[in-house]
């Protein structure tokens, strides 16, 4: 049986989007420099990548429904960074973000890859963006355990799959339906006649109904001042 998977390897002509929050920009900066180095090491060029700041991880989503109308955008990578409070504004954030990058990425047919960290604790978006020696060393690689550069490989997946599955042919509307179809566009047809040179003017068209009831007063009022006037 036919089996797909996508591999890490150079994308196809296109490029690759990648947004960033600037909210806990510490943590974040580290994702995309995780995300940079695994696209480099798979010959993603630099003008083949388009890096966006945006404020914070709520707004991931509009940035990433802008490029995933673009039809020469092959995925596109979401960091981000929410660590959780004293309120339970972390919750509505996360379950906002990741459900609307979903739709997008459903309705577009272009690959939104969530590397938004949810995180409890500081120490823990460290650890997933890095960790601790990554700032002081920059020697280290960027990619251990950096959930960017996950991010940047399941974009490459994403993509190179998209290019391998088999071409899907719409089926036709069943014969009532396209029925259906066809008279109401005769209808249409007729209704605007391009061969007839008469149009619809205001005129054609009753009043309306306040208008009505303004006129109808005004004639009550008319007949029955006549209506005095004979008896005098």
């Amino acid at each position: 049986m036919p089996t797909f998977e996508g591999t890490l390897c150079p994308p196809p002509k296109g490029y690759i989007a990648i947004v960033v929050a600037r909210f806990n920009r510490s943590i974040t900066s580290r994702l995309l420099d995780g995300a940079l180095a695994k696209l480099k090491k798979h010959k993603v060029h630099d003008e083949d990548i388009k890096v966006v700041w945006v404020p914070g991880a709520y707004e991931l989503p509009l940035i990433a429904n802008y490029f995933a109308r673009d039809v020469n955008c092959l995925a596109i990578i979401c960091l981000g960074c929410v660590i959780k409070g004293e309120t339970s504004h972390d919750e509505h954030i996360n379950r906002a973000v990741s459900m609307s990058l979903n739709d997008a990425s459903a309705k577009f047919g272009t690959p939104i890859i969530f590397g938004v960290l949810t995180c409890n604790t500081v120490e823990q978006a460290i650890a997933r963006s890095g960790g601790k020696e990554q700032s002081r060393d920059k020697t280290v690689d960027p990619t251990a355990g950096n959930k960017g550069a996950e991010a940047a490989e399941a974009a490459l997946e994403m993509i190179d799959l998209m290019t391998e599955l088999p071409r899907i042919e719409t089926p036709p509307l069943p014969p009532l339906i396209s029925k259906m179809f066809d008279q109401d566009d005769e209808e249409d047809d007729d209704y605007f006649d391009d061969d007839d040179d008469e149009f619809f003017d205001a005129a054609d068209f009753p009043p309306r109904r306040k208008t009505v009831k303004k006129v109808s007063k005004k004639a009550t009022k008319k007949s029955t001042k006549k209506s005095t006037k004979k008896k005098k």
